[in-house]
Parts: C-alpha cells; structure tokens; sequence
C-alpha cells in the first residue's frame, strides 16, 4: 500500500502547468458518444422487448426527477440519418453508440435474434460508413433485457453464458463494420448504483452484498467476450477490444495531510481499482485494500467470510490483460476529508466499507449536483493511471458538462476547453499515452434518473415536439472548430462575455 500512497503523494505535487499547450498530437481522433436507451426510443417496436429502464420507468415513473422515460427520446431508431448528419458536420473521427441487447435479443438469450435489430445496426453503420466516420461500439451499456433481470441480472453467474452469447451475435452479425468495441460501460454504476442502490434501473438494493456478486459477474463476463472476440474473430476482423471504466478522481483536500492522502487512495482503488487492477495489473484481482477493507468489515458484522468473493487463480489469469486499451469516462473531482463513515453509508455498504469521508465542495457546479468542474483533478487521474496500470494506451470514452438547456452554452465550452487542456497537459509533461477524446454527448437525451432535466448535448433536443428537432448549441461550433484545426478554439466568441478581451 506505501507505494500507491507514495504514487498519489507525487502525483498531487504534480498538478499544477508550467506551458499551456493548444495543440493536438499527430494522430489523436475526436469523437462524441450516445447511448441507445438514451436516443433510440422505438422501445416495443418491430420485435424489440423491455429492458430494465423500460420497467422501472413505467412501473415506478417518479423515480425519474421529469417523469419522462425512453419511449421515444430522441427517437433516433427513425432519425439515425439526422444524428449522422450532425456527426459529419461536427467532422468527428469517430461516434461512440451501444448497441440494445433486447432490440438484437428479445429474450435476452440466442435462442431468437430478432432480424429488424440487425438491420437497424447495420443500416446505422452503413450510414457512417458513407460519412467516413468510425464507429466505436459499446456491447452494454446499463439496458439489460428484463427478462434477464427477471433471473438475477447482474447477481447471477450465469450472465456470464448469456453476455458472451450476445457477443458473439455481435461479433459474427457486425463486425466486419466494426474495428473497435467496448464490452461494458462504466461497470461502477451497473454494479455499484444498480446492484448496491437504487440509483440506476434495476434498482436493487443489496448495498454491500449484491454490488460485489455484480462485479464478479459482470468482471468474468467482460474476460470471456474479450477472449471469444481476440480468439475467434479478431483473426479476420483485425479490430481492438476494450472496457470502459469511470471515476470520480479522489484527492485529500489537504494533501500535506498523510491521512487523506491515504484515504484517498483507497477511495482512488475502491472507484477505478474495482474493475482496472483485475485487468491492467501484473498481479490481477482485486486491489490489496479494498480485500481487506471489506473482509474485515464483514468480519465485524459476524459473517463467516467476506462480502467481496475473491477470483481463483484460473480467473485472475483469465481477466488478466483483457483490454487492448484503458477506456475512461470521468467528469469530477471529489475531495477527502478524514476517516469515518460517509453520512449517506448504508451498513453494510460499498461507501462504509472505503472508511472515507468525501466533499463535494471544490471547483465551479453544473446542473449535476454530482458533477463539479475540476480540470485539474482529471490531470491527477491520468497521471495515476499512467503509474498504476503500466502506461496504458488510454482512450477518454466519455467527458461532459451539464446544464438546463441554453443555446448559448459557454459553460460547456469552458468546461471542455480547460479539461482538454488539462489533457494536453499530461500528454506534453508526463508522456501520459492518450490517443482520442470522446465528448459527452452528440444531443440533449434521455439522461436516466435526471431525465431531460439535465443536458449534456452540443444539439438541443425539444422533446416537446413530436419531431424532436435538433439545434445546435454554441458548444458544436467549438467542437467543430477543435476537430477541424486540432486545435484549441482561441476565438473570442466561445467565451462568456464577461470573460471576453476589452
């Protein structure tokens, strides 16, 4: 444990710029992402079944802060042409999209494929195949077929079988479109926030106990489509697999304090450990600490072993390297305070377990009481990563600003302007190996329990319109301008006029 306190101790004198850089490295894409319950709509059309977010929005629509849900969304199950026409205007590289897995498999398994979800993925990458533009797709991204849930979801090992099966649909009916795939989306919100609380559909509440049998799951699952796809068609297919992992950064708000700079740490390996140092690590399994944090607070609630099973030898060398590259979504900084138990901990719980109490109260806000702007914290994550996973090759699969729904939206600019400069910081100062940059998201949608309330597109969406027109917000001509000249935008239009030049 001393040398990743000593890592994180070094990295914190680091964080601050000696040069501020503009320009992008020969090579780094763009891209910006969605995600299909979010955008799609169309949830009972031509075959398709319900997932879980098409339960719990209809069973228990208060859950959701608008009480809208994903019926229709942005509807792009009908209007995937204007989303590609709005992706060639901006000039990305690439679009990040998942794929339904109960539009592809209505019962979950393969027992039926359902031909109207193949011809939709395929008319979709046809489109930005005649736009030039690189799909990069996630195999799951939080819509698990209900039929599944029904079984145990993410608690039941047998998703195992049932994932790669749906892989493997993927793989044979799609991939000769497709160069780069994504199993899962940020496994700490579909086993943490859906297994250890009703944050996310499905909502099941088994805080301390039904988190970790998620991750063992959902960790296994991750291995086995990784080594179908790297086994049986990466041969011909030739394309990259990868997982995408998310985090809050963890720092000590003050970091001359030995105690937060440890706490931090084991905050840093409860968030992004959990699911990175199986998979990036020499050693694999779980992080040191959070093995004994967890059986020594199980020990203490009189349990005969520990909530958090750890992997046999077998499946730590399984789950070991499956990942062509080290996939990170991030948006916020969050700061340590001292030990304790958070106020909001459940007993037993994931939060109680880390033994850390967090602030939220650092950088500027947004319209996520979440999501605080702290640029420099992101720096922080990517110098930590590049110490503690063997300088991975690193795509940022996701990273956003949200607000009520303005035009003029120079809070996102700002936002995407200083966390991308903290980026080129780290490429330039630290050799940190970041090769793209995806921005959340193409258009205003369908933002799970916050519903449209929230907005993180450079599109506005009108969802009061059954057309639900899409206009551009000031933010897609800066990212326009970006990708164009690869280049930080200097024009004095995309900032507030307050922040203006006199």
């Amino acid at each position: 444990m001393a040398s990743s306190i000593t890592i994180l101790a070094a990295i914190l004198v680091l964080s601050h710029t000696c040069q501020a850089y503009t320009k992008f490295p020969d090579g780094f894409t763009f891209g910006v992402a969605t995600a299909a319950h979010q955008i799609e709509g169309a949830w009972d059309v031509n075959g398709k079944s319900e997932n879980v977010w098409d339960h719990l929005t209809h069973t228990k629509p208060w859950m959701v802060a608008d009480f809208t849900n994903g019926d229709i969304a942005c509807d792009s199950y009908n209007r995937y042409q204007e989303d590609v026409d709005e992706l060639d205007y901006l000039g990305v590289d690439f679009y990040r999209f998942s794929l339904s897995w109960s539009r592809i498999l209505p019962t979950g398994r393969i027992d039926q494929i359902n031909p109207d979800g193949i011809r939709y993925y395929n008319d979709l990458l046809d489109a930005l195949a005649a736009k030039n533009i690189e799909p990069l797709v996630t195999l799951f991204h939080w819509d698990l077929p209900q039929s599944l849930q029904d079984l145990g979801g993410w608690a039941n090992p047998k998703m195992v079988d049932y994932f790669r099966g749906y892989a493997d649909v993927c793989f044979r009916e799609f991939g000769d479109k497709i160069k780069s795939w994504i199993t899962f989306n940020e496994p700490y919100e579909i086993c943490e926030d859906a297994y250890g609380d009703e944050k996310k559909a499905p909502a099941i509440d088994s805080h301390g106990v039904g988190n970790y049998l998620c991750s063992d799951t959902l960790l296994k699952a991750h291995a086995e489509a990784y080594h179908l796809y790297d086994e049986t068609y990466r041969p011909t297919q030739n394309g990259k697999i990868m997982i995408s992992i998310n985090s809050i950064w963890y720092e000590p708000k003050d970091p001359e304090n030995a105690q937060q700079v440890t706490l931090a740490e084991t905050a840093n390996q409860f968030k992004f450990g959990w699911f990175a140092h199986p998979i990036f690590t020499d050693k694999g399994g779980y992080p040191e600490v959070m093995v004994a944090n967890v059986a020594a607070q199980s020990e203490g609630e009189g349990l005969a072993r520990s909530r958090l099973e750890q992997f046999d030898d077998y499946w730590i060398e399984r789950i070991k390297g499956t990942s062509d590259f080290l996939g990170i979504n991030h948006y916020t900084t969050f700061l340590v305070t001292g030990p304790g138990v958070d106020p909001t901990a459940k007993s037993p719980s994931w939060l109680k377990d880390i033994g850390a109490v967090t602030t939220m109260e650092v950088g500027g806000d947004s319209a996520s009481e979440w999501l605080r702007v702290v640029p420099s914290g992101f720096a922080n994550l990517l110098r930590w990563c590049k110490k503690s996973y063997n300088d991975p090759l690193i795509y940022i699969t996701e990273n956003g600003f949200s607000d009520r729904g303005t035009l003029e939206d120079y809070g996102r600019i700002s936002y995407y302007n200083d966390y991308l400069s903290a980026i080129l910081d780290v490429i330039n100062d630290d050799d940190v190996k970041v090769l793209g940059y995806t921005a959340w998201t193409l258009m205003d949608n369908f933002e799970w329990r916050a519903g449209f309330s929230e907005r993180f597109g450079f599109y506005y969406v009108n969802i009061t319109d059954p057309a639900r027109p899409r206009t551009p917000k000031l933010s897609a001509e800066y990212y326009k301008q970006l990708i164009a000249n690869r280049e930080l935008p200097q024009d004095d239009k995309f900032k507030a006029p307050s922040a203006r030049r006199q």
